[in-house]
């Protein structure tokens, strides 16, 4: 006999990072930013007209896209804007991808990509990453539904260049090619620049790592008007307020605030460069990073208990089980005081296996 739960939809979910109830933690396992907002987006929190609430946000964001156009040196019609990257994610994946041909990614990337082919139905293939952990960018030259890429890549932390980029973009003219780009500020090549050649090429990001408003939920993608134009119909066919209004004020304003920008970006890759070499120092084989997180590895220990004694220790990281990476840890990079925790507990971690 079948029943309603017969057509209920079966999927694997995504999985982020743990998020713990308890404040006495190092917070190390979903690259957050360990520094507040900007003070401009605090400031415009604090101001901010809360009876403008009972209506509708602008539904194009519209003073949102002119802050990131002027700012990225596109014009407004090739910016887009979304509930996070994930969101603007999703629904390029709707957008683009909607062939029968399979579309192309690295095997070892961000997780939620098979995610979204499942739940909307598209093929995919992908390329192994090689003993390095970088794409061969000639796996791309098949024939293919589209082509998505992380760069920098996650979980691996590693770039690649103009140069890398172009070529993916050659061999692929008559596919959708998106470019990933959530840790690009912390010392990744941008694509933004080749959008204007490029009609076929979608890059997206965020404001949850390089501007510290993983809390407000803002993501963008700048594009030809060809592209942005699908993006926003198919946006409308399901949510027309996908960002509501206290985040258009606070993104606005955290874009405003270049200064800012700039210090908390700068002060998390000297971190993050000091952390490595601390490691490295340890016996630990660290991948050179482009993001605000490490990736590491040792091969005298467990990762996966390196992971475990840390969390007994109240310093959360991230481990994931799955093949050529289940010997890896990543590490976000939190302030100085959070690092140092880590690395003292690393340390009495290595101390006890002796």
């Amino acid at each position: 006999m079948n029943s309603y739960k017969d057509k209920l939809r079966k999927i694997t979910p995504y999985v982020p990072g743990e998020q713990s109830k308890d404040t006495d933690i190092v917070k190390i396992n979903a690259n957050e930013n360990p520094y507040p907002p900007s003070p401009r987006a605090v400031e415009a929190l604090k101001n901010f007209n809360t009876d403008a609430l009972r209506f509708y946000p602008n539904a194009n964001a519209t003073l949102l896209k002119e802050a990131l156009a002027k700012y990225y040196g596109v014009g407004v019609e090739n910016v887009f804007v979304g509930n996070g990257s994930d969101d603007v994610l999703a629904l390029a994946f709707q957008s683009f991808f909607c062939g029968r041909e399979a579309i192309a990614y690295p095997d070892i990337t961000y997780s939620f990509y098979p995610v979204w082919c499942e739940l909307f139905h598209i093929p995919y293939k992908t390329y192994p990453l090689d003993e390095h952990f970088r794409v061969n960018v000639e796996d791309y030259r098949e024939k293919n539904g589209g082509v998505v890429l992380p760069n920098p890549n996650a979980p691996t932390s590693l770039g690649e260049g103009e140069d890398f980029i172009r070529r993916l973009l050659d061999y692929n003219a008559d596919s959708v090619v998106i470019i990933d780009e959530a840790y690009v500020d912390f010392g990744g090549y941008s694509s933004v620049a080749l959008t204007k050649e490029y009609e076929n090429l979608l890059v997206c990001g965020t404001f949850s790592k390089s501007r510290s408003l993983a809390g407000m939920r803002i993501g963008f993608a700048i594009g030809s008007a060809e592209l942005i134009g699908v993006l926003e119909a198919v946006k409308n066919s399901y949510n027309s307020y996908t960002v509501d209004s206290l985040s258009i004020a606070m993104g606005i304003a955290s874009v405003e605030d270049e200064a800012y920008f700039r210090t908390t970006v700068d002060k998390v890759i000297k971190t993050r460069t000091r952390v490595t070499n601390e490691l490295r120092k340890r016996g630990f084989e660290v991948l050179d990073s482009q993001t605000n997180f490490i990736m590491a590895t040792h091969d005298g220990y467990s990762m996966k208990e390196l992971f475990e004694y840390l969390k007994a220790k109240k310093v959360f990281i991230r481990y994931f089980s799955l093949p050529r990476i289940e010997k890896y840890i990543r590490i976000t990079i939190g302030t100085d005081d959070e690092m140092d925790r880590f690395l003292a507990e690393v340390k009495s971690f290595l101390e006890d296996k002796q």
